[in-house]
Order: structure tokens, then C-alpha cells, then sequence
């Protein structure tokens, strides 16, 4: 493959005296692609993957099976929807608000652990939640999709009905913030179609509620997915503030380096950190994919030059990444998938996304036809 590069600065890392390692972004890109199973498909069963991953952003149903497409080898889709099916995965708000895809352990003690944001994320509809009490609200709540699972509209006229002056919306949000709710199947299995209808996960695994996961544990298990990596860059992908008394306790088990704008960044001892110039083969990554969204400075995956060109408006397209960092965009477009590219690609570059494309087309489409095209350089 031709190498492209985006760092004027290859090597994995250079010391000054005195001072800790500096890894330049390519060195990071290449470390932080081998945590995410993206260098080379991993041979992780989808339970596996998804707990080393701690959960698959998944506000949509499909972008956690491009996910694994683009990572494990011999993914199926049957491979994920089965353990949607008998509940060994469930799909909820965690991290930063947004519906995840978790094991049933990681979903049972990852919500309490960002509770506290989900609480302060309240706030923000406090305007249309005067008089209410949220104590009560949330027994009401949990009743109501206890007894039978609900969608947010009935979730909204059935608290609506207790709290006529209220914000219906901001009645529901709150639910939401304030209960573990899960999507219930068949909504996120391939090739069904379903509205979505919540009810707890506790009801829904038939489990107790459990305690929050350790903090000291979840950044250990952050960094073996993400690292190396800063105190902020923690924060972002979990939501969480007023982390960094947990790095300062861990530090004595952690590496520490800098990059090159000098933030100190923590690291398992001994997590895999590639030679820079390892090669990085095409991926095609779904919209919203926690490779690009988990990390403050995203530099390592995301080119200055190509910041903010996976969305557009309210539009968001699925990164195509080309020696590991971001080089354009793809879509299903009638009968084709079509790449967008925001440079020019060598001869050599084309090929290797083509035969990436037709993969994933055989792995997730496999009873359909259709053609790889490439549009126009998006400039």
C-alpha cells in the first residue's frame, strides 16, 4: 500500500532529558488502531470484541454491525443479532448520553457508573420540569415499562397524564436520564425492523441491579481500547468529569508519554504500541463509530485538514479511513456504495478500498447486489 503521510514526525517516540516519551500522532494512530482491532481482524467472538471495546456506539441499528464487520474475522451478522436475541448484549444510554452496544454485565454496571452525568444532564430540561418530583417520577416510570415495554411517545402521555403542566419531552428525558432503559428486541437485529420500546434492564435480564463499575477498573479497560491516552480523552468518551484523582492513583501502574503539543498521556505498560510505519489496510467505519469520537484530541485518527467533513448539517456520513487516519467518506447509494475520497487515491490505494468495499458488501449484503463506485473528490 502507499504510505500517506499525515505527520512530519515517524518515529513510535522520542525523549527529551528529563521529560517522558513523545509519541507523534501517527505513532498514537497506529497504537490506538491495534486497541481497536482495526490493524488486522481480530479472531474475538462478538461478545469478546464488544467487551474489550466496552460497548459499540449504536444509535442506529446498523452501524454496530458495520463495526464488527470492519474488525472481527468471519463476522456474521447472525453473530450479533443471536446475542441481542437471547440478551446476552443489550443496547441502552451510557457513555456520553448515547445508546451503546454492551454486554449484560457491562450494561448492568457501566449505567450506575455514569449516573452522575446522566443526573446532570437533567438540568438542562429543568424549565419544563417544574414541580415535578423526580423520585417519584422515576417509580412511575419504571412501573409503567415494567409492566409492559412503552416507547417514548407513551412514556411522554403517560407521564404527561400525572404532570399536565409539564414538558412531555422533558418528562421522558428525565425518565431516561434517571432509569437503566434498554431497547427491547427485534429493534437492533439485522434485517427486522421494529420501533423503539424500552423497558429496565433489570426487568429485561431478569437480573438485580448491580453496583457501579470500578473507576480505577474502567480506565484500565479505556486504555487497553483506546490508550495511550490523556485525563481529558477519558472523559470525553465517558461523559464524566473530575477524573484525573483516578489517573494520579493509577499512575504507579501506568506509563505515562506526551504528544507532541506536550499533554501528558497514561498507558497500560504493556499494551501493543506499533512501529508508526505498520501498515494500516482501508477500513470502511460506520457513522458515529467510537474510534473518532472517544478521544478530545482526535487528531491521531482525524487530520487537521479533515476535521468536521464526516457530517454535514444534520447529515452524517461513515468514514473511510486510508493508512489508518480519515481520507473520506461512503454511503449506500441506490445499487452502489459509493466512496468519496478527499484527495486523490493511488492506483494502489483504490485497489485495496475496492476489495475492502466488496468485503464488506459480502459480509452484510451478501443476498443483494452492488456495485463499488467512486465519486467525486470532495475537495
Amino acid at each position: 500500500m502507499t504510505k500517506r503521510r499525515t505527520s512530519t514526525t515517524t518515529k513510535a517516540a522520542t525523549t527529551m532529558s528529563g521529560t517522558d516519551p513523545v509519541l507523534s500522532p501517527r505513532a498514537l494512530n497506529r497504537a490506538t488502531l491495534a486497541r481497536q482491532l482495526l490493524l488486522r481482524r481480530s479472531p474475538l467472538s462478538v461478545p469478546e470484541a464488544v467487551t474489550h471495546l466496552v460497548g459499540l456506539q449504536g444509535q442506529e441499528v446498523k452501524p454496530p454491525y458495520y463495526a464488527l464487520a470492519a474488525r472481527l474475522d468471519g463476522f456474521t451478522p447472525e453473530a450479533l443479532s443471536e446475542p441481542l436475541g437471547d440478551r446476552s448484549l443489550v443496547r441502552m444510554v451510557t457513555m456520553r448520553s448515547t445508546i451503546h452496544l454492551h454486554t449484560a454485565t457491562d450494561g448492568l454496571t457501566l449505567r450506575p457508573l455514569v449516573q452522575p452525568a446522566r443526573e446532570r444532564e437533567i438540568g438542562y430540561f429543568r424549565k419544563g420540569l417544574v414541580g415535578v418530583d423526580l423520585d417519584r417520577l422515576a417509580t412511575l416510570a419504571r412501573d409503567l415499562v415494567e409492566d409492559e415495554p412503552r416507547t417514548m411517545k407513551q412514556l411522554r402521555e403517560a407521564l404527561s397524564a400525572e404532570w399536565p403542566d409539564a414538558d412531555p419531552q422533558s418528562l421522558a428525558v428525565a425518565a431516561r436520564c434517571r432509569l437503566p432503559l434498554v431497547q427491547i428486541t427485534p429493534r437492533g437485529q439485522w434485517g427486522r425492523s421494529a420501533q423503539v420500546s424500552l423497558t429496565t434492564i433489570e426487568h429485561w435480564l431478569g437480573r438485580p441491579a448491580e453496583p457501579a463499575a470500578s473507576a480505577d477498573d474502567t480506565v484500565l479497560r479505556y486504555l487497553a481500547a483506546f490508550g495511550p491516552a490523556s485525563v481529558k480523552d477519558l472523559q470525553t468518551w465517558a461523559g464524566l468529569t473530575r477524573m484525573r484523582p483516578v489517573f494520579e492513583r493509577l499512575r504507579p501502574r501506568l506509563a505515562t508519554f506526551r504528544d507532541e503539543n506536550g499533554v501528558e498521556l497514561f498507558d497500560l505498560p504493556d499494551a501493543p504500541r506499533p512501529d508508526p510505519d505498520t501498515p494500516a489496510p482501508p477500513r470502511l467505519l460506520p457513522e458515529f463509530d467510537n474510534l473518532l469520537l472517544s478521544h478530545a484530541d482526535r487528531t491521531r485518527v482525524i487530520p487537521p485538514a479533515n476535521r468536521g467533513r464526516t457530517w454535514q448539517a444534520n447529515t452524517f456520513y461513515c468514514p473511510l479511513l486510508v493508512d489508518g487516519f480519515l481520507a473520506g467518506v461512503w454511503r449506500i447509494i441506490g445499487d452502489a456504495l459509493v466512496i468519496e475520497p478527499f484527495t486523490d487515491l493511488s492506483r494502489a490505494e483504490r485497489k485495496e478500498v475496492t476489495e475492502e468495499a466488496e468485503r464488506v458488501l459480502g459480509v452484510l449484503h451478501a443476498q443483494e447486489s452492488y456495485d463499488v463506485r467512486f465519486g467525486t473528490v470532495i475537495a
